[in-house]
């Protein structure tokens, strides 16, 4: 159950790069850890955190995605040359 509000004050974590993302994840869970805040504060951070984590997977998705574009591109010039060699070798 997300607020509208804490939506707003979370905004801008939609134009954070990874790096940025990540560490700034890592403090928000280290105050967590280490407690002494009120509930509300609690929670704000906590949904802070999740909007952070989401724009990390974000980030890591849109990564996987081009390795996985640039190791087909690769694995069908890989074909290409075996079909290459073995036209070579009918001559």
């Amino acid at each position: 159950m997300t607020n509208a509000g804490t939506d707003d004050a979370n905004a801008d974590v939609r134009e954070f790069g990874y790096e940025r993302a990540r560490d700034e994840l890592v403090n928000v869970v280290k105050m967590l850890e280490r407690g002494g805040l009120d509930l509300d504060d609690s929670l704000q951070l906590w949904e802070r955190g999740e909007a952070l984590a989401k724009r990390c997977e974000e980030h890591l998705a849109g990564a996987r995605e081009r390795v996985e574009q640039a190791l087909s591109l690769t694995d069908g010039e890989d074909e290409d040359d075996e079909y290459e060699d073995e036209d070579e070798d009918e001559d």
